[in-house]
């Protein structure tokens, strides 16, 4: 078996688990080895019920006090039970098994395994599942790995394939030279593949995470060398000058630019008006001015006789960006159309001719900006959201379209500097470090899930102020190994705490597009007064009517990702708050999102997180934003990312030209990852 063939050659897929499997975008062997567990559930040794704490996954040795009872309620038939042991008494209870009534016996000691929750005031193990003694000492200290699952996939189906591929997979050749290996004790690759699947121990685990982690940030490193060597410093066509209406339009704002803005307008008129390309990334917080600078490049472009385009992730913000960009701009004369998915067959063929003949200027929209029907007229500058880094494969269908364009990519995603020099080798990076005086700061308070009634309360009144919220949830549908809240049910029981005149909708990334982007405009037009949703939200929408970010779980997510949520709030002229809701008793999670009470600054938060963040995060906790490592997190791993990104720079051209001859997949795969980058 070899890693690129299909998935149906394992035993056990057929043609409909392929598809099954298909839908976590698991097509071959590769593929799914790589499909790496988010979590593992260690087995340990029961612990009296007297030491049982809420909210964690536990064992106890227990007999039954008296008889299951059986309850029937709506469509649920509920088995409650009483259990003991020498410390204490337990209140366990399961749903839909009824069969458990007749099984479960009185005089036998079982070991039941479950989550605690709070009932009424009282600790209840709710769905634990039921192991005879001899059974459950055979488990003690294994990791079984926990995967991300699909609908009619189970964590028993996704760990049987794994193990029938590792088992029969002909292993390629380990990559990184061994004297790397050796300099940075790592684990030898195959090894690592097996270990990170069925490892022997945590600290077995640990090694073999280390040793992929260091390898994706060493493909990412090597692949950033390879696109330095390619692009040698290419002359564009698109020479510009500026023009005074650059000038003009900084004068016409309501307000005077930071000094960051104008030191990095400096740097970005500097790249336009050389005899080489732009290849800039404008790094700046949320609400740091941004788009203006992104507004007054696109102007010096056009008035230099140039297309000029702007492409960001989603329908709804593209459409935010074309009626802000256009009422900004109409003053100088100048053309501007929309490009989205969205649009009729016959709008997108009056947009393609419009664009074509070059009676349009500005081109803003999605990824539609780059589908092979556009032909622009001269197109000097591309603007992209950090969503859309241009790779090799983009940059060539523009230059097929004409020229070499200048790109300017925007990006919010606050990364220390140490980090950002790595992880955007190919760029030049300018810094925005100043948020305008006239932005009120967001108001911020960390609490516990006892003071969500008081929250609801909070919402209502600036809704009845006319304002808006939103209510962010880590998961979409609700599932038993892990205590988050989930968007679905979330968004029912905020119905029914809210007043019934206040409008909730919920958003998930599961929605299909058409769904998501009605949704987000109804919220943007104010049709909707509170939003449950998961991240979805944090690219993509600007409301500045909305002045509530209420997160729940908040200690599940990254604290660079908690800051960007935040930044969806704060965007008009009302004070703002964002309330973090901590379902945790951990006392680091609580110190964790003390740095964002105190801090509305994106960089400090994290060069904060960076100093906090250790391997006993590796689960659970991730960072959002432009990079899509399958293992490996910017944060989590800063110290690795280094090493790696070391280790290729002191390798010799000789020493890389012997990697790609001993392993020559690894040439494709660096040449498709510059696709993306």
């Amino acid at each position: 078996m070899n890693f690129d063939d299909r998935i149906n050659v394992i035993k056990g897929i057929g043609e409909k688990t392929e598809k099954v499997f298909n839908k976590l975008n698991i097509q071959t062997v590769q593929d799914l080895i790589e499909h790496y567990p988010r979590g593992y559930e260690e087995f340990q040794k029961p612990i009296p019920i007297a030491h049982l704490r809420e909210g964690e996954t536990c064992t106890i040795e227990a007999s039954l006090v008296g008889s299951p009872k059986l309850k029937r309620v709506r469509h649920l038939r509920i088995i409650n039970v009483r259990v003991k042991d020498v410390s204490g008494f337990l209140n366990l209870t399961w749903f839909n098994m009824a069969f458990l009534q007749k099984t479960l016996r009185m005089g036998i000691r079982y070991i039941f395994r479950g989550k605690v929750v709070r009932k009424n005031g009282i600790l209840v193990m709710e769905q634990p599942r039921i192991y005879q003694k001899p059974d459950y000492y055979k488990l003690l200290n294994v990791l079984q790995p926990i995967y991300p699952l699909t609908e009619g996939l189970t964590n028993a189906a996704v760990t049987k394939a794994i193990r029938h591929a590792l088992a029969d997979l002909d292993f390629a050749k380990d990559y990184i030279p061994k004297k790397i290996a050796k300099e940075y004790n790592l684990m030898d690759r195959t090894k690592a593949i097996k270990e990170i699947h069925f490892p022997k121990d945590r600290n077995i685990m640990l090694k073999a995470r280390q040793r992929l982690v260091f390898d994706e940030f060493f493909m990412y490193s090597l692949t950033l060398r390879h696109l330095k060597e390619q692009k040698t410093r290419i002359k564009t066509e698109y020479t510009m000058k500026e023009p005074v209406e650059c000038d003009q339009l900084i004068k016409s704002f309501p307000y005077s630019l930071t000094k960051a803005q104008l030191r990095v307008w400096q740097e970005i008129k500097k790249d336009l008006s050389g005899d080489y390309g732009m290849n800039r990334l404008i790094q700046g917080d949320v609400g740091s001015g941004k788009t203006v600078l992104a507004t007054l490049s696109l102007l010096m472009a056009v008035k230099n006789g140039y297309q000029a385009s702007m492409m960001v992730p989603t329908e709804v913000l593209a459409k935010q960006h074309y009626k802000s960009i256009t009422d900004t701009l109409e003053k100088f004369g100048i053309s501007i159309c929309l490009l989205v998915g969205s649009m009729t067959a016959k709008e997108k063929r009056e947009a393609y001719e419009k664009i074509k003949q070059h009676k349009v200027d500005i081109i803003i929209g999605t990824h539609a900006l780059i589908q092979e029907k556009v032909e622009y007229d001269q197109l000097g500058l591309v603007v992209t959201d950090e969503q859309h880094r241009f790779g090799v494969k983009q940059r060539e269908a523009l230059m097929n379209k004409g020229g070499q364009p200048h790109v300017l990519v925007m990006s919010a995603t606050p990364i220390p500097r140490t980090l950002a020099i790595i992880l955007y080798g190919d760029l030049d990076i300018s810094i925005v470090d100043e948020l305008p005086a006239e932005r009120l700061p967001i108001k911020n308070c960390v609490v516990g899930t006892n003071y969500r009634p008081n929250a609801y309360r909070f919402i209502e009144s600036q809704v009845s102020m006319g304002r808006q919220a939103y209510v962010i949830c880590p998961m979409v549908e609700e599932n038993e190994e892990i205590e988050a809240e989930n968007v679905i049910d979330y968004t029912e029981t905020l119905k029914e705490a809210l007043a019934p005149s206040i409008t909730v909708e919920y958003l998930h990334g599961k929605m299909k597009p058409k769904e998501k982007n009605a949704i987000m405009e109804r919220f943007a037009n104010g049709e909707i007064d509170v939003l449950v949703s998961t991240t979805v939200v944090e690219v993509g929408v600007n409301v500045p009517n909305a002045t509530v970010m209420m997160i729940e779980n908040a200690q599940r997510f990254g604290l660079a990702q908690l800051h960007q949520l935040r930044g969806r709030v704060g965007r008009g002229e009302y004070q703002s708050y964002c309330i973090f809701i901590c379902n945790s008793s951990s006392k680091e999670a609580w110190e964790r999102l003390e740095i964002l009470n105190k801090s509305n600054d994106g960089f400090f938060i994290a060069g904060e997180d960076l100093k906090l963040r250790g391997p006993g995060d590796i689960f659970g906790i991730r960072q959002s934003g432009t990079m899509e490592f399958k293992m490996a997190d910017i944060f989590t791993d800063a110290e690795y990312l280094k090493a790696a990104a070391e280790a290729v720079k002191t390798l010799s051209e000789l020493e890389v030209s012997a990697i790609f001859e001993e392993n020559p997949y690894l040439e494709d795969k660096i040449l498709n990852q510059t696709k993306t980058l």
